[in-house]
């Protein structure tokens, strides 16, 4: 019997919330006496917490296991956990043989126990009786930031009935954190030198109805934004019909909230949007942005868009490209229709082949490359307060407000260290990549 506690590795895929997750497990595990692993080869247990929004990342998920399973040591236990092993448990646990243990979200009150029990580990401790919910990880506390920004993951589930998105029937209903427990958090971010928190859900603009919350999300920005070391506060996920006039103007009026508007807009084709169970039109969505850009100073803009959804046609496709030039987004991710199991889409006639798909993405991928590139030009010889992230090949990587982490372009600088806030004037725009210079 060993009296070494287990190393652990665990690589994360998908979304920004699934990241909260395994940090969350992090900490849960590092509370239990495990140690992190400097890498997956020189880990005594590798796990893997995977995506299964659409079918690319569940390939991404299961190409990831079978390449973990043939790195990591012989010894080592393989364990799958996220949204992947939420949806199909059962059959990953069949098809994947490599796989000591499957984990869907709901059984993370029993990771502690399942992984004791796969060691030669005696821990010094008494294992929690375990727990059926997911939402066990809103209790546990995050482990030391390794960035300058940090997700706060604020609700669980959607309630929305999109036809597209089989994301209710694994996460469920919308599972509000209470304000106090997600301030707390924030708290701790931040006195670890935390600078920018970003609010995220599936649904965020909802937060707070299921609890009856007063204020909703308003009044949760109000009361964490007068948090000690928060300088930046950025929200995720806004779905266009839940965006009211309140919200536009607590985030253009707060000093503390960016106005970096991330709208859930997904097409602008009226009927494919009703296909889609989503609202508006591209008219509404230009309207929307125009009433906040109106209030708002200086706003960014990000938005997904949905290419190739059943019934779309040619002219459906050229409305979304009318729409973009027209709308000048920021940044803007397209993605593929995929259809999910189970959900009304997977079963509408109309659906278009794969290869029709790819040539209308890459066609719009092309408009808003300009569009991107015209927006970040657009920025040349303006003066903004910007957050280091990292070092890179000695250049700093910072963004400002209009660059939200890990999915939008980066702006390298000509000094700063991580973690620092600096002013500095653009001087330069490529796309996705800026220059500026700090101005001491």
């Amino acid at each position: 019997m060993s009296s070494s506690p287990p190393t652990v590795w665990i690589e994360t895929l998908g979304c920004s919330k699934n990241q909260v997750d395994s940090d969350k497990v992090t900490a849960l595990l590092s509370g239990a006496g495990y140690t992190h692993a400097e890498s997956a080869d020189d880990a005594d247990i590798v796990m893997v917490n995977t995506c299964a929004f659409i079918e690319a990342a569940r390939k991404e998920s299961v190409d990831t296991i079978l390449a973990l399973a043939d790195e990591k040591r012989d010894d080592a236990n393989l364990v799958v956990l996220g949204c992947m092993a939420q949806r199909y448990e059962t059959e990953l646990a069949e098809a994947l043989p490599e796989a000591d243990a499957v984990l869907g979200l709901d059984r993370y009150g029993e990771l502690v126990s399942t992984l004791d029990s796969m060691s030669d580990w005696q821990p010094l401790r008494i294992t929690a009786a375990p727990t059926s919910k997911m939402d066990i990880l809103y209790q546990v506390k995050r482990p030391t930031p390794t960035t300058p920004y940090a997700y706060v993951k604020v609700a669980e589930g959607c309630d929305k009935t999109c036809t597209f998105c089989a994301i209710p029937q694994f996460r469920g209903k919308q599972r509000s954190r209470t304000p106090v427990n997600i301030r707390d958090e924030i708290v701790d971010l931040t006195s670890q030198g935390v600078g920018e928190i970003v609010l995220v859900a599936q649904d965020l603009a909802a937060y707070g109805r299921d609890i009856h919350a007063p204020g909703g999300i308003e009044e949760l920005v109000r009361f964490v934004t007068d948090v000690e070391g928060l300088r930046r506060l950025r929200l995720y996920y806004l779905f266009p019909r839940e965006i009211r006039p309140a919200l536009i103007t607590e985030m253009a009026s707060n000093p503390s909230v960016v106005n970096y508007f991330d709208l859930s807009l997904q097409h602008v084709n009226t009927g494919l949007l009703r296909a889609m169970k989503r609202p508006g039109s591209g008219e509404k969505h230009l309207d929307l942005m125009e009433r906040i850009r109106l209030e708002a100073d200086d706003p960014a803009f990000r938005s997904s868009f949905i290419v190739g959804f059943p019934g779309e046609t040619d002219d459906d496709v050229e409305e979304l490209a009318d729409f973009m030039r027209a709308a000048a987004i920021d940044w803007v991710g397209l993605f593929p229709y995929s259809a999910e199991h189970g959900t009304p889409a997977a079963a509408m006639q109309g659906q278009i082949p794969d290869t029709e798909k790819s040539e209308r993405l890459r066609y719009l991928q092309g408009i808003q490359d300009e569009v991107t590139l015209g927006r970040s030009l657009a920025q040349v010889g303006k003066r903004f307060e910007f957050l280091v992230d990292q070092v890179e090949d000695g250049r700093p990587v910072a963004r400002s407000h209009r660059e939200a982490p890990e999915i939008d372009g980066v702006v390298l600088l000509d000094s700063g260290e991580p973690g620092e806030w600096v002013s500095a004037v653009v001087t330069a725009a490529y796309g996705v990549e800026s220059e500026a210079t700090v101005i001491v």
